[in-house]
C-alpha cells in the first residue's frame, strides 16, 4: 500500500538513510522508533511528502488517500471547527466547495457540471460528511457548542482534539502520526487506542507512549543504523524480545538449541497474552509464526538508573496538614490537603490542573511557601527533586563533569576518573563528557538530573514529570529502576505506563479537596464510584 524504495536522507556529510526500502501494509498500524535523532520525524516529514527525500521515492497506491496529524496546531486558524474537520479529506472538501461556487453562480450552463459533482459526492458518502465530523468530534470530546466556532478562538488543547478529527475524518488509507498523544487527557487516549485497535487501513505512528504503543501497534519500524527493520509485535514484545536475544550473546557456553527454545518459548507466552479488542486475534496468529530467527538483538544503548539509598528511612517519611496554595493569580490550585506517607508508599500526584502538582512539588522540596497547611518530613529522610522546569540548574557554563562534581559528597566521587565513568553510564561517554551543560539537550539536562539524584542516594524521589523529553530507551530504563528501587517515591507523568507500573496509590488533588487511594492508575481511572467523585470535585 505504500513503498518506500532505495530512500537516502543527507544533511551535508550526515547520512541519516542509506538506501531504505520497506514497505507498510493495509490493516497493520507501524509504531516507527529509534533513539533520539535516529530521523523519526524526518522519515514522517518524507512519507507525508512534506520534504523530498535526497533520493529514492516514496510510492503510494493508486485511488488512495493519506492523511496527516497536523503538528503547527496554528494552521487551521482562519475556518470554523466543523470545517476544519470536513478539510481533512480534501478530495470531498474540494468536491463540496466547487458544488457550492457552482450553486452561488447557478445557471442552466452548469447543471451538467454540478449533476457530475453530486454523483461523485454521493460516491464518497459526502451528504453524511457533516454529521460524521460532528459524532468524531463529540467522541473527542468536543461539545456542540464549539462546532461553528472559529478554531482562532477555541482552547489550545481542545485544538489537539479538532486536528486529531481532521487527520482520522472520511477513513483515510494511510493515516500518519507525529506523537498523536501529546496535549491529550486519559479518556481522550483511551478512546483513540481503542479507534485505532479497530482501525482496518494502515496506521504510522511516532510516540514515547508505551502504554499506546502497545495498544495499536501490530509492528514495530525500529530505525537503526541509517535503517528500517520491520518486526512483529507491540513496543514492549520488541523490547523484551530483544533483550532476551542479546542474552545469550554474553553466555557464549550456552547452546544455539537452548537460546532458540528459549526464544521460541517466550513467543508463545507473549502471545497467549496479547489481549486488545479485535486487534488480539490477528497479533496472536503474527506472533504465532515468528521464527526464532526473526527475533535480532537490540543494538539501542539504554541507560544505567540505578536509585541506591543511603540510609533506611524510619516509619515516619512525609506528613502534611491542611495544605493550601493559590496560584499568581489567585486561583485555588489545591486546598484541603492532608496526607501522612509510609515507607512502602510510591504515590502518583495527578490533577487536571499541572500547576497544582508542580505547586505542591515546590512547597513539599521547601522552594515555596503554601498559603497555609503544614509540611513536616521524617528525621530520618533525605529527599531527591527532580522538578518539571529543570533550566536553573543549567545555567553555569562548565564540563559536564565539573557540573556533576557539585553533587559529589566523597573525595573519591570527586575524582575525574569516578565521575567520567557515571557519565558514562548514562550515555555521555568520552568526549561528550566535557561539553559545557549549558548546549545540551532537553534529554539531555534530564539525564544529568537523574545522575545527579543517583549520587545523592536519597530514600525519598520526587519526580515532576521526569519522562519529559526522554527517549524510549531511558523512559524504559527509568521505570524499570522506580520499580525495583526500594524507597519512597512521589512522582506526576502523563506516561500511561510509567505510573500504572509504578505507583501503588493515587492522590488527586482538586480545586475543592483531595481524593486519595491505594489503587494502580488502570484502578482508579476505571472505578466507576471515582469517575463520580472527580466530576464532584472539579464541578464538571
Amino acid at each position: 500500500m505504500l513503498t518506500v524504495s532505495n530512500l537516502s536522507i543527507q544533511f551535508g556529510k550526515r547520512v541519516l538513510f542509506d538506501e531504505v526500502n520497506v514497505t507498510f501494509t493495509q490493516g497493520n498500524c507501524y509504531g516507527i522508533i529509534g533513539a533520539n535523532g535516529a530521523g523519526k520525524s524526518t522519515f514522517m516529514k518524507v512519507l507525508s511528502r512534506k520534504m523530498d527525500p535526497t533520493s529514492g521515492r516514496v510510492i503510494l497506491e493508486p485511488g488512495k488517500r493519506m492523511s496527516v496529524l497536523e503538528q503547527n496546531h496554528n494552521a487551521c486558524d482562519s475556518f470554523p471547527v466543523s470545517e476544519t474537520v470536513l478539510r481533512g479529506n480534501k478530495p470531498l472538501f474540494e468536491v463540496k466547495q466547487e458544488i457550492d461556487a457552482l450553486y452561488a453562480d447557478y445557471d442552466d450552463a452548469k447543471a451538467d457540471r454540478i449533476g457530475e459533482l453530486q454523483v461523485q459526492f454521493e460516491e464518497m458518502n459526502g451528504w453524511n460528511a457533516e454529521s460524521d465530523a460532528a459524532a468524531l468530534l463529540s467522541n473527542l470530546g468536543i461539545k456542540e457548542d464549539y462546532h461553528f466556532q472559529m478554531m482562532s478562538d477555541v482552547d489550545p488543547k481542545l485544538k489537539v482534539r479538532i486536528l486529531l478529527a481532521q487527520a482520522l475524518f472520511g477513513n483515510p488509507d494511510v493515516l500518519i502520526m507525529d506523537e498523536p498523544t501529546n496535549d491529550l487527557d486519559y479518556e481522550t487516549i483511551s478512546w483513540l487506542e481503542d479507534f485505532l485497535a479497530n482501525y482496518e487501513n494502515t496506521v504510522l505512528v511516532v510516540s514515547h507512549d508505551r502504554h499506546f504503543l502497545d495498544a495499536v501497534c501490530t509492528h514495530v519500524a525500529d530505525i537503526d543504523f541509517g535503517k528500517i527493520n520491520l518486526f512483529s509485535g507491540n513496543y514492549t514484545f520488541w523490547y523484551e524480545s530483544s533483550q532476551l536475544a542479546a542474552r545469550p550473546r554474553a553466555q557464549q557456553n550456552k547452546k544455539a538449541e537452548e537460546k532458540a527454545k528459549e526464544l521460541q518459548e517466550f513467543i508463545l507466552r507473549f502471545s497467549a497474552n496479547v489481549a486488545k479488542s479485535k486487534q488480539a486475534t490477528s497479533r496472536k496468529k503474527m506472533l504465532e509464526k515468528l521464527k526464532v530467527e526473526d527475533i535480532k538483538p537490540s543494538s539501542r544503548r539504554y541507560p544505567a538508573i540505578i536509585f541506591e539509598k543511603e540510609r533506611e528511612a524510619g516509619d515516619q517519611i512525609l506528613n502534611i496538614t491542611n495544605l493550601q496554595a493559590h496560584s499568581e493569580e489567585g486561583e485555588v490550585l489545591f486546598k484541603g490537603v492532608d496526607l501522612n506517607l509510609v515507607k512502602s508508599d510510591k504515590v502518583a500526584i495527578i490533577s487536571r490542573n499541572s500547576r497544582a502538582t508542580s505547586g505542591l512539588y515546590q512547597i513539599i522540596s521547601g522552594n515555596q511557601q503554601p498559603v497555609s497547611g503544614e509540611v513536616q518530613w521524617g528525621v530520618t529522610t533525605t529527599q531527591s527533586y527532580l522538578p518539571a522546569d529543570n533550566e536553573a540548574y543549567f545555567t553555569d557554563p562548565v564540563s559536564l563533569v565539573d557540573w556533576l562534581r557539585n553533587y559529589a559528597k566523597t573525595e573519591e566521587e570527586k575524582e575525574e576518573v569516578y565521575l567520567r565513568g557515571f557519565l558514562g553510564k548514562m550515555l555521555f561517554s568520552g568526549e561528550e563528557a566535557l561539553k559545557k551543560c549549558t548546549v545540551l539537550s532537553g534529554g539531555e539536562k534530564v539525564r544529568c538530573m537523574l545522575s545527579k539524584m543517583m549520587l545523592q542516594r536519597a530514600n525519598v524521589l520526587l519526580l515532576d514529570e521526569p519522562t519529559n523529553h526522554l527517549d524510549l530507551e531511558s523512559i524504559t530504563a527509568f521505570n524499570n529502576s522506580l520499580k525495583n528501587f526500594k524507597g519512597t517515591v512521589l512522582l506526576t507523568t502523563h506516561d500511561h505506563e510509567f505510573v500504572n507500573t509504578v505507583a501503588n496509590r493515587m492522590i488527586e488533588l482538586t480545586p475543592n479537596g483531595v481524593i486519595d487511594r491505594y489503587m494502580t492508575f488502570d484502578e482508579y481511572m476505571q472505578n466507576a464510584d471515582i469517575k463520580a467523585l472527580r466530576h464532584k470535585m472539579y464541578g464538571s
